[in-house]
């Protein structure tokens, strides 16, 4: 085995430039691969990052008005959601559970001791942080609690934006801040990935249908849902919540305007499905990189078969078999792939760790103004494993036909040929 290491060795030195030739094209192919394998994956790994903090599994509804007549009622009729919606999906539907109605107040201002800051006063009920994404840090005070709803207190969660805008370096925690003329009791601060100029802050959703919606019902209900893993079975869902909330509320069940959805489920499903979709493509193009380095190496070796062909004739011609000639081509070929194969691997992995350490960006939770695009750039081990198997696969395959060639060499026609 190490005499037929050496002689490969051997044959590889005397032709160093055609050696260097051929591996390059091989370690260019895999190289390239693994470049684009893992900017693909910096690119998933970045925009998957700001959901790690959010649920992704959660519909949120909006009751709109009818556009046509349904049952004797006339259309442009107001659909209104009530105090009964909450247990109404959780006893239709077993995949629902924390159901958070909300009552919206935008446009406003807070205000504190002269400070102001624009904001949107968001009335929700206990199970809101299991649907948003909410962050409340040791001594930022609490989120609100069954108490403060039973007795619809006035009280309020500040969005750590709208803290930092009115209070600057001072405790919020007791004071007092006033939003439409109200005041409220600052009880806690929290954070989330929320970018907008006016983020909301949380007040008791009884607080606000006191205050601000006494008799028009709820302007969104949010809730979770479980155990929904395919888009087929997320569209069947939505139309069965659909057709639920159409007995309920007298329309027909096509109207679309009588009630908008979003169901963040199958939106987060197709986000995914477009990412594997990019993975497939760039697999493809560097799998095409790679054959191109394959096709090289394989005419290279057809050129180095030919110019051996009288030694190939001489070694038949002493006894040797043909399956040692084909394993000697193969195992050259092996070689030069692998080793540059390998070199190519390296590179790649290099550079790709070299730019996640100079452009890699935290995790979101350290700053929630700056939305995370690409992170990580780095290939999984699996990954890694694969291109080694590729790289076996890409060394038989371009020195097959070769050693073909090679073992068909009649020893008269070889020691005649010049």
């Amino acid at each position: 085995m190490i005499d037929h290491l050496q002689e490969i060795y051997t044959t590889l030195r005397k032709n160093k430039l055609r050696t260097f030739l051929t591996g390059f094209s091989m370690a260019w192919g895999i190289f390239m691969l693994i470049v684009l394998l893992g900017a693909g994956n910096g690119l998933r790994n970045g925009i998957m990052l700001n959901f790690n903090d959010a649920s992704t599994n959660y519909v949120q509804l909006w009751p709109g008005r009818t556009a046509e007549p349904y049952q004797g009622l006339q259309a442009g009729r107001r659909i209104k959601m009530d105090s009964t919606i909450g247990s109404y999906l959780e006893d239709e539907f077993s995949e629902i559970s924390n159901v958070s109605p909300l009552i919206s107040r935008w446009d406003g201002n807070f205000y504190y001791e002269g400070d102001y800051a624009p904001g949107v006063v968001q009335g929700v009920n206990t199970s809101y942080p299991k649907i948003e994404t909410v962050k409340i840090y040791s001594g930022d005070g609490r989120f609100l609690n069954d108490v403060d709803i039973r007795k619809a207190r006035k009280v309020i969660v500040l969005h750590s934006r709208t803290a930092g805008l009115l209070f600057k370096e001072k405790n919020p925690l007791g004071e007092y801040v006033t939003f439409d003329n109200v005041m409220y009791k600052v009880v806690g601060v929290y954070h989330d990935n929320n970018m907008s100029q006016t983020p909301n802050s949380c007040i008791p959703i009884s607080t606000a249908q006191r205050i601000y919606n006494p008799e028009n019902g709820y302007s969104q209900v949010a809730m979770l849902i479980d155990g929904l893993n395919t888009t087929k079975e997320n569209e069947q869902f939505e139309g069965d919540l659909r057709a639920s909330l159409a007995r309920k509320h007298r329309f027909n069940k096509d109207d679309r305007s009588a009630i908008y959805m979003f169901n963040m489920s199958r939106e987060f499903m197709q986000f995914k499905g477009i990412f594997n979709g990019i993975t497939l493509f760039v697999w493809i193009i560097g799998l095409g990189t790679l054959i191109a380095g394959v096709v090289g190496i394989s005419n290279i070796m057809l050129i180095t078969v030919k110019e051996r062909t009288k030694e190939f004739g001489i070694r038949k011609a002493i006894g040797a078999r043909p399956g040692s000639i084909l394993k000697l081509v193969l195992t050259e070929c092996l070689a030069i792939t692998a080793f540059f194969g390998y070199i190519g691997m390296l590179a790649g992995i290099a550079l790709m760790e070299l730019l996640n350490k100079m452009i890699g960006t935290p995790p979101p939770s350290t700053s929630e103004e700056d939305m995370v695009l690409f992170y990580n750039p780095t290939v999984e081990p699996q990954v890694i494993i694969a291109a080694t198997l590729v790289l076996i696969a890409a060394g038989l395959l371009a020195g097959y036909f070769p050693a073909r060639k090679a073992v068909k060499v009649k020893p008269i026609e070889a020691l005649r040929y010049e």
